[in-house]
This record gives structure tokens, C-alpha cells and sequence, in this order.
């Protein structure tokens, strides 16, 4: 069976809520051993909706996939003496640390160093000065929410998914390995700063949208259509949403020939050149207007059979629900899943890494930690004798499973 492709790496992780723990989850499955350490009792993410009906958190689970657990009491000196021996332990793919807590007395950059001179830190934080925001605020103060929601609208529209902590999870694991190669060819070691606010800018850059208002242009929310070509969504006769992209030509002229769309016609009405994305999108409406009585005069099935048929970009609206009901992909089916024990949630279909090496199999997924679950086999692996870890557990210093 194969081992993982970062087999031999050895990560510490100390964390709360999606960047760090999306990092460290990125690196577990592809290999790398990942040892998450709480407060005894549980992180502040511990009890993070959603929540399955025995009260263990689905987003816990899902975001410490393949790792160990050990439970400190990180107040005491003891316990933080701990964590930076975890963090410092001799070894070519040991001596990383991840974490987006305060970094604070034994466990800062230069206190590790002392311990481990080539020691990797990976810091998570807010801002670059070390000041607090989470993925709500810093989206707030990007500028996507105001050009989001229905065309006219004033209201700035928040989105549910946290975008800019999963990239800044992933930007995570690539600074990781970056400094990890770093450190195999120099013997030099890292503290590599990462933050949240920094991230989301860096994206908006990249996407232009930075530029776009430096250079005058203002944006205005829209709707649910695609920016700088033709996208929309439409309702089938069943009462169910599509959502159609047009966005390169290919796409453009698939979607005509699976629609009918008369686009010779349509150009002359509007005067637009509807080969290029930008005459697209200036006749978005015009073009909206044309294919919403093909699509609701049919139901999603039919709809479905048309458009793939004719190899269209589209894509219907579906709830979780009926994503898993309703979509192979989100199955079984999918190589990239498994249905998978969690402790004190039960069985549920479990995604791997979706990453797929030709060199390397492909790990399958792994259940999450029982918190502390692996207390007394890492401090084991430390070195200390059972008698020396009974002594920590007596004083209160470390717990094992079960422990809250």
C-alpha cells in the first residue's frame, strides 16, 4: 500500500478554525504525518457547526482527516515544553511548525531556533502586524461583496463560503514545502510569515480587480451573470436553476447549436459582436431574453440530455442534498471517495486528497482523531518512558482520549 508522496515528513499543528487546519489536512493526505496538539479539552474550533445529531462537529472532523492528536495543558510551561520538543524533534523531514495561535514565550520562532537551528515556522495570522481578522472581515474589505447580489442593489452580499482562508490554507502547505526544499538545499530553516489580509489582496490583484479601479472603472453588482462574456442561470419547467457559460468561442457556439439560438439575428437586433466575449456580455440581457423560453419550456432532465449532448459549459443549481442524491461525482463512483467511520459521528462519505499522482497511489482518506486519541503514543515517540508520561498525565500536563 502506498505510503503518501511527502511519506517521512513530520508536521506539528497548532490551530483553529480552516487556514491552519486546511494546511495541515493538505499535507496528512498526501503522506506527511501531521500531529495537531490542543488545549486539554479542545481547541476553540472543537465545537464548530455544523454538528452531526450526537453533538461532535462535522467541520472538526472534516478539516483533521488523517492526522494525531494529543491533548496539552498549553498555560503550563511544562505543557509548552512540550509542544516546542514536538516542534524541534531531531529528523530530515521533522522540526515544522504550523500554527495560526499566538506565537508566545517557548513557542516563538526564536525560542525554537535555540532548541532546533534549522526549525521551519509557518506563522498564520490576520494582518501583517499581527492583528486579528477572519476570513468575514477581510472579504468585507475587499470589494466583492459590494459588486455582489441582484443588479441595483446597494446591500453588499456576503459569501458563505470562506474563500480567502482556503487559499491562504493551501498557500499554507505550498510555504511548507517550499521552505521544507529550502531547508534540504541550503541546511537553513525558516520562519515564513503568512497573513490573511495579505492573501485576499495578492488574489485580487492576480484577478485584475485592483487594476480595474486604479485605472477608473467602477463595477456594479449584476445578478448571477458572468463578468466580461455571456453566463446566466435559467429556470427549467420543473422549477429547478442552470447555470450556462459561454465564455470561450467553443462554448459560445455549442450553446447556440443546443439551443437553437439564431445569434445572426440576435447580432443585428443589438448591434454586438457576439463572437467576442465582450460583445457577449454587452448583450448579455438581449441574449437572456432569446434562450429563457427554450429553457423553461423543458425540465432539468431534458435539459441535462441537450446540453451535454451538445457539449455545453453548464452546471445545475443543487442543494448538498441533492448534490449527493443527484450527482455521480459526489459518490462512490468518484475514486476520490470512500465511506469512512468518524468517532461519534459514524459513517459518511469521505473525500481523499484530490490530488493524483501517476508516480504515487493515492492514499485513501482517513478518519479524523478522537482528541488526544494518540497522546501517549506521541510522547512515546518523544522518548519519554511510560512512567514519565503517567507523571504528565497525573499533573494534569497532557490528557488521552476521552478527556474533556
Amino acid at each position: 500500500m502506498s505510503r503518501g508522496i511527502l511519506d517521512g515528513l513530520r508536521v506539528i499543528e497548532g490551530s483553529a478554525f480552516v487556514a491552519a487546519p486546511l494546511g495541515g489536512m493538505t499535507l496528512a493526505q498526501l503522506g506527511a504525518d501531521v500531529i495537531r496538539f490542543d488545549q486539554i479539552g479542545g481547541g476553540l474550533d472543537q465545537g464548530r457547526w455544523p454538528l452531526a445529531p450526537s453533538g461532535e462537529s462535522l467541520f472538526w472532523a472534516g478539516l483533521n482527516k488523517g492526522k494525531r492528536s494529543i491533548q496539552i495543558d498549553l498555560r503550563a510551561p511544562e505543557g509548552q515544553r512540550l509542544v516546542a520538543r514536538l516542534a524541534t524533534a531531531p529528523g530530515p523531514g521533522a522540526g515544522i511548525f504550523l500554527t495560526n495561535l499566538p506565537a508566545r514565550d517557548l513557542l516563538t520562532y526564536e525560542a525554537l531556533r535555540e532548541c532546533r537551528a534549522d526549525v521551519i515556522m509557518m506563522q498564520l495570522t490576520g494582518n501583517p502586524d499581527g492583528s486579528s481578522e477572519v476570513d468575514y472581515t477581510v472579504n468585507a474589505a475587499m470589494g466583492f461583496p459590494v459588486i455582489t447580489g441582484p443588479r441595483g442593489s446597494r446591500a453588499p452580499v456576503n459569501s458563505v463560503l470562506p474563500a480567502w482562508d482556503i487559499a491562504m490554507g493551501e498557500m499554507a502547505a505550498i510555504g511548507i514545502l517550499a521552505a521544507e526544499r529550502h531547508r534540504t538545499c541550503s541546511g537553513a530553516g525558516s520562519l515564513v510569515r503568512l497573513a490573511l489580509s495579505d492573501v485576499a489582496l495578492a488574489m485580487a490583484g492576480a484577478l485584475g480587480r485592483l487594476a480595474q479601479a486604479q485605472l477608473g472603472e467602477e463595477v456594479v453588482p449584476d445578478g448571477n451573470y458572468l463578468y466580461g462574456a455571456f453566463g446566466l442561470d435559467f429556470a427549467t419547467h420543473d422549477g429547478r436553476r442552470v447555470m450556462v457559460v459561454a465564455l470561450t468561442h467553443r462554448q459560445w457556439t455549442a450553446l447556440k447549436t443546443a439551443t437553437g439560438l439564431d445569434a445572426a439575428t440576435l447580432a443585428q437586433a443589438t448591434d454586438a459582436d457576439l463572437e467576442t466575449e465582450g460583445g457577449r456580455y454587452a448583450a448579455r440581457d438581449a441574449i437572456a431574453t432569446v434562450l429563457a423560453p427554450w429553457f423553461a419550456a423543458r425540465d432539468l432532465a431534458e435539459v441535462h440530455t441537450l446540453l451535454d449532448a451538445g457539449g455545453v459549459s453548464w452546471g445545475p443549481y443543487q442543494s448538498f442534498g441533492q448534490l449527493l442524491a443527484e450527482d455521480p461525482r459526489a459518490s462512490l463512483g468518484n475514486p476520490m471517495f470512500a465511506s469512512i467511520a468518524h468517532p461519534g459521528i459514524g459513517e459518511t462519505l469521505t473525500a481523499s486528497s484530490p490530488l493524483d499522482f501517476s508516480a504515487i497511489q493515492r492514499l485513501p482518506p482517513r478518519p479524523p482523531p478522537r482528541l488526544g486519541e494518540h497522546t501517549d503514543e506521541i510522547l512515546t515517540e518523544l522518548g519519554l518512558t511510560s512512567g514519565e508520561i503517567g507523571k504528565l498525565h497525573d499533573r494534569g500536563v497532557v490528557a488521552g482520549p476521552g478527556r474533556k
